[in-house]
């Protein structure tokens, strides 16, 4: 059957002769075999869109549930870090409090977390490497310490506010707030003088304010000094006790008298620019045992 010889006669009209062509059976046979496995070629390809395209769905589906999970490891990573700055700030105001009232330092323990970093570059320290289980464990455990933490600072809490109800007075007589309205143009320490040029030690903040706004005790203390002083000019002098005292230069005016007693908050004068001064502002000055000490190591508002 292979080798038998087929003819096939084509006819264009009866008018013209007829065509024959001689074919031998295996060449049916492979044209068959051709068309089959194309037909099956094609049913194969077919099926393997199918599933590629299925496959492809579940990759998309599966990249933006990554992505998601990404954002909100993400958004976690960054409430962490607000709760680990809370905490930072908590321990600054724990540490003034405690510098206030002499309370002792020597026992409060610096905790470290555990967790991870703790820096801004935290979630980038995991998130590239694309380890999302161990991000959220590290995560977890980070969160576990931040509460350890957050409990251990409330314990703090409590023993200062036992000791600030013991040494009420004390704290009374703290300068612990802003004793005027204004922004500082000059920190205490060491700066360039604006006079010379030359460096020189500043003893105190000189916070800058329009000329006549009030100024106000940041704490109860007994007025010992009222009257011009050289470069600071108009000057204030309250004592708080316990070898605590502070200074107010450059007042226009004083609203207070020598050996007067003003609680925190009361008026005590205007700003001013009397003496050594380049503009409106209040020079503030804290001095323990009579040594200049930074202002801001007491305020708390």
């Amino acid at each position: 059957m292979l080798f038998k010889k087929y003819h096939i006669v084509i006819f264009k009209n009866p008018s013209e002769n007829a065509r024959k062509f001689q074919i031998r059976g295996w060449l049916f046979i492979s044209i068959f075999a051709l068309i089959a496995g194309l037909v099956g070629g094609n049913i194969m390809l077919w099926k393997y869109y199918e599933n590629y395209s299925g496959l492809e769905s579940n990759l998309a589906h599966a990249e933006k549930a990554v992505q998601e999970q990404k954002a909100q490891l993400l958004s976690l990573s960054q409430k962490m870090m607000n709760i680990s700055q809370d905490l930072d700030r908590v321990r600054n105001f724990d540490s003034k409090l405690r510098v206030m009232i002499n309370l002792d330092q020597e026992n409060v323990q610096s905790v470290t977390p555990k967790g991870g970093s703790t820096e801004p570059n935290f979630s980038n320290n995991y998130l590239p490497l694309y380890r999302q289980e161990l991000l959220v464990r590290k995560m977890h455990d980070f969160l576990a310490q931040l509460s350890t933490e957050a409990k251990l600072e409330e314990v703090k809490q409590q023993e200062i506010i036992h000791s600030m109800r013991s040494r009420q007075d004390a704290l009374d007589s703290t300068p612990s707030i802003w004793p005027v309205e204004g922004w500082v143009t000059s920190p205490f320490g060491w700066r360039s003088s604006p006079f010379t040029g030359k460096r020189e030690y500043h003893k105190g903040l000189d916070i800058s304010c329009p000329l006549g706004t009030p100024i106000y005790a940041p704490a109860q203390g007994t007025i010992s000094f009222v009257g011009l002083s050289g470069g600071y000019g108009r000057l204030i002098k309250i004592n708080h006790g316990a070898n605590l005292s502070t200074r107010y230069g450059h007042l226009k005016m004083a609203a207070v008298k020598k050996g007067q007693v003003v609680t925190r908050g009361e008026l005590i004068g205007y700003a001013g620019s009397t003496g050594r001064s380049t503009g409106p502002h209040l020079h503030y000055e804290v001095r323990l045992g009579g040594v200049p000490v930074s202002p801001l190591r007491y305020i708390l508002n």
